[in-house]
C-alpha cells in the first residue's frame, strides 16, 4: 500500500510539472483582449521633490490595478463569452472608478507643494481592445511580417494574428507562449531577410573617439527581482517582471543612494558600482522558476526557463561633434519603453539582431539566428544631459538622446553613452508546432505587453567612483581604448557564420519588396548604430500585434469578477503595498516569499534616428503584493522531479514482496 500510494503520488507530482503545468491556474492564459490605458505618468513633467514618493507608489497601484484586471479578465473567461457587457460592467467600470480615485490622490499630492497637474482627469477611463477572430491564414507565421503589426504604434488591429491553434505545442490561439500570453508566431524574424540598416554618423573634428570599457559579468550571482528602483522606489513589484542585474549587489526597490554607494558590485574594476539592469529572456519550455506561482513571475504570465547571458559588454563611447563631459553622480537613465506595445513608439529603442549579422538590426522582430548565430540585445542609451538633474518626474527629460548629426539640442551637454551588448545561446524557436521542438524564447514584460520584442528596454544607474568617471572622460576625449576588456565588443560579429539553420525558420520573412508600414522587413526603419558613436533612436514606430483571438476558457467565470465598490483598493498601505526592505543579496534559498530583486521597466524601442528633444517619459511603475527578490540557479524542470516515482517503485515491489512472505505464513 505504501508503495502504490508513493508511486501514484509521484506520478501525480511528475505530471503536473513536467509540461510546466503546476499550478496552471495561477497563470495568465490567453488573454480577453488588451487593455489600453492613458500613460498617467507621462504627463507629469513636474513633479515637487516632497510629493515624489507618494506619487511613486501611486503611479505603482495604477500598474497594479491594470494587471488585477487582467487577472479577472482570464478568471471570467466563460462568463465574458456568455454575456459580452460583463467584461464592461464588472471589469472595466471598476477599473476606471479605481484610476480615478488614484490619479485624484497624485494630483492632491502634486497640489499640496506645487502646482495641481492639468489634463489628467480624463486619464481614468480604459479601452479594452478585443481580439480579432483568428482567420487562420497565418497559422505557423505564415505573412508574420503584414497583418501582425500597423507600424503606427496606436493601431492594434492587426495584433495577436501570428498563428492559428499551436496545439502539438499547446499554445493559444494567436499568442503562442507558456503562459497564452504571448509571444507568436509573428514576432519573430528571420535575420537574413533583413538587409543592412546600421548607419555610422559622420564624426567632425571635435568628436570625442575613444572607448570606456567595463566588464560586470553576466548576472552568474543569479541576482533577480521584479522591482523598479527608479521608478517605483520603495514598492515591491513595481516591475511586474524579472530583471538581470550586473554590478551593484544591493539594487532593489528600497535601496537608498547611500545603499547603492556602500554596495558590493560585481564588476571588475571595483570603481565601478553603477547598477545594470534589464527584463530577462525566458524560454517558453515549461520549467518551473521559484517565480512560477508568484507576482512578477507566472502570475503575470512571465514563465519558463530564465536565460543567462552568454556575455554582456558595456562600453562608454563619445559624441561625433564634441567632447563629452562627466556624468554626475548617481544619474538615472532609462532607455526604451517597457509598455511600447500600447503607449506607442516614441520612447521605444529595441535592437535586436544575431552575431555575424549586426549590420542589421530589427526593431519589432526577435530574430531567427542560423546555426553557429547567437541572438543579441544591444541598448544605446541617451547621450546629453541637461547639466542639473540626476532624474526627472518622468526619468526622461532631464537625458536626451543626439540629434541626427550627434549634436545635442540646446542646453544640453554631450555625456558617455553606454552602449551595452547582451548575448543569448539561444536557437531559432520551431514556430511550426509553437515551440514544441525547440522552444520560443522572448522577454519579460508587463501582462498587457504580451511579450512584444518592442518593449525591450534597459536602466542604468551611475555609481562610479568621480576618479575613475574623470578618467573615463579623459580617456574618450583623448581618443584611446581603455577600461577592463577594451579590445572586445569592437565590430561584433561581422563575419556571417558558415553554417546554415538546421531548420528553416516557419515563419517566412517579410516580402522583399514590402508595403509601407508592413514592417516584416526593416530596411525602411531607421537602423541602429553598431558604432559605439553616438546616436538617436529611430522615429518609426515599430508595428504592433494584437492578443489572441480567443478568452481564454474557465469553469467557474463568474465568482471572480470583482466587486463594483472599488474603494477597498483605492488607498494603498505601507503594509499592503510596500514590503520592509530586507538586509542582503536575495539567497538562492529564498524561494518565492523571499524578497526584493528587481527591476521596472518603462523603456522604448526607437529606433535610429534622431530626436531633437528628450524623448517622452517613463512610467514603468506597478505596486506588487509582496518582494519578488530570487536568487541563484532558479529552474526547476519536471526532470529533475521525477525521483519519487523511482522511489516510489521501489516500495511497491518491496509492497508485494512483504505481502507475499505474510501469505506463505499463513499457510
Amino acid at each position: 500500500m505504501l508503495g502504490g500510494g508513493g508511486l501514484v503520488g509521484a506520478n501525480v507530482y511528475a505530471s503536473a510539472t513536467e509540461d510546466g503545468g503546476a499550478d496552471s491556474a495561477e497563470t495568465l492564459s490567453s488573454p480577453a483582449g488588451t487593455i489600453d490605458c492613458p500613460d498617467v505618468g507621462d504627463k507629469l513633467t513636474d513633479v515637487p521633490e516632497d510629493a515624489k514618493e507618494d506619487v511613486a507608489k501611486e503611479l505603482a497601484l495604477l500598474d497594479q490595478q491594470i494587471a488585477d484586471a487582467y487577472q479577472r479578465l482570464t478568471e471570467a473567461a466563460q462568463a465574458i463569452k456568455q454575456d459580452p457587457a460583463f467584461a464592461d460592467n464588472a471589469i472595466m467600470k471598476p477599473l476606471k472608478e479605481k484610476r480615478g480615485a488614484t490619479i485624484e490622490r497624485i494630483a492632491i499630492a502634486v497640489d499640496r507643494t506645487g502646482d495641481r497637474p492639468e489634463g489628467l482627469d480624463g486619464l481614468a477611463d480604459c479601452t479594452l481592445k478585443a481580439p480579432e477572430p483568428d482567420s487562420g491564414d497565418q497559422a505557423n507565421g505564415a505573412d508574420g511580417g503584414d497583418g501582425a503589426q500597423d507600424n503606427g504604434g496606436d493601431d492594434q488591429s492587426g495584433a495577436g494574428q501570428g498563428g492559428e491553434q499551436q496545439g502539438d505545442g499547446g499554445q493559444d490561439a494567436g499568442n503562442g507562449g507558456q503562459a497564452g500570453n504571448g509571444p507568436n508566431a509573428a514576432d519573430y524574424q528571420d535575420i537574413k531577410s533583413v538587409q543592412p540598416n546600421v548607419q555610422k554618423p559622420a564624426l567632425s573634428s571635435d568628436a570625442s573617439r575613444g572607448t570606456f570599457a567595463t566588464s560586470c559579468g553576466v548576472n552568474e550571482n543569479g541576482l533577480f527581482n521584479s522591482d523598479n528602483v527608479i521608478v517605483a522606489p520603495g514598492v515591491s513589484n513595481g516591475a511586474h517582471h524579472f530583471h538581470d542585474y550586473i554590478g551593484n549587489q544591493s539594487n532593489d526597490a528600497f535601496a537608498s543612494d547611500e545603499d547603492l554607494a556602500n554596495a558590493e558590485t560585481s564588476c571588475v574594476n571595483q570603481g565601478d558600482k553603477s547598477t545594470y539592469y534589464w527584463p530577462v529572456i525566458r524560454l517558453q519550455n515549461g520549467s518551473q522558476e521559484q517565480d512560477a506561482n508568484s507576482p512578477g513571475g507566472g502570475i503575470e504570465g512571465n514563465a519558463g526557463e530564465i536565460v543567462t547571458p552568454k556575455e554582456v559588454t558595456l562600453n562608454f563611447v563619445g559624441s561625433p561633434r564634441s567632447k563629452v563631459t562627466e556624468m554626475p553622480r548617481l544619474l538615472r537613465i532609462i532607455t526604451g519603453d517597457a509598455k511600447a506595445f500600447i503607449n506607442g513608439t516614441a520612447n521605444a529603442n529595441a535592437s535586436w539582431s544575431c552575431t555575424g549579422f549586426e549590420d542589421r538590426q530589427l526593431k519589432d522582430k526577435y530574430p531567427l539566428c542560423p546555426q553557429g548565430s547567437d541572438v543579441v540585445r544591444t541598448f544605446k542609451f541617451q547621450s546629453c544631459w541637461d547639466g542639473t538633474n540626476i532624474d526627472s518626474a518622468n526619468h526622461r527629460t532631464h537625458v536626451a538622446f543626439a540629434a541626427a548629426d550627434g549634436s545635442c539640442a540646446n542646453g544640453f551637454k554631450a555625456i558617455p553613452q553606454l552602449v551595452q551588448r547582451i548575448v543569448y545561446d539561444v536557437k531559432a524557436p520551431s514556430l511550426q508546432d509553437g515551440g514544441k521542438t525547440t522552444p520560443l524564447f522572448a522577454v519579460d514584460s508587463f501582462p498587457e505587453q504580451l511579450h512584444k520584442p518592442v518593449t525591450d528596454h534597459g536602466d542604468f544607474i551611475n555609481v562610479f567612483d568621480e576618479k575613475l568617471m574623470g578618467e573615463m572622460v579623459d580617456c574618450i576625449n583623448a581618443g584611446r581604448k581603455c577600461g577592463v576588456g577594451a579590445d572586445e565588443g569592437d565590430d561584433p560579429g561581422q563575419e556571417e557564420p558558415t553554417e546554415e539553420p538546421t531548420e528553416a525558420p516557419t515563419t517566412p520573412p517579410a516580402d522583399d519588396k514590402p508595403e509601407p508600414g508592413d514592417g516584416g522587413n526593416e530596411q525602411t526603419d531607421p537602423p541602429a548604430n553598431d558604432d559605439p558613436a553616438t546616436e538617436a533612436p529611430a522615429t518609426e514606430d515599430p508595428k504592433t500585434e494584437k492578443p489572441a483571438t480567443e478568452a481564454p476558457a474557465n469553469d467557474e467565470p463568474g465568482d471572480d469578477a470583482p466587486a463594483t465598490d472599488p474603494a477597498d483598493d483605492d488607498k494603498p498601505t505601507m503594509s499592503s503595498t510596500v514590503a520592509p526592505k530586507s538586509d542582503g543579496t536575495p539567497s538562492a534559498a529564498a524561494g518565492d516569499d523571499q524578497a526584493q530583486g528587481g527591476s521596472g521597466d518603462d523603456e522604448n524601442a526607437g529606433g535610429a534616428t534622431a530626436q531633437t528633444q528628450p524623448p517622452a517619459e517613463d512610467t514603468e511603475d506597478s505596486l506588487g503584493t509582496k518582494p519578488q527578490a530570487v536568487g541563484g540557479n532558479l529552474a526547476e524542470t519536471g526532470a529533475t522531479t521525477l525521483w519519487p516515482a523511482a522511489g516510489g517503485a521501489v516500495l511497491l515491489i518491496g509492497g508485494f514482496l512483504v505481502l507475499m512472505r505474510a501469505r506463505r505464513s499463513a499457510r
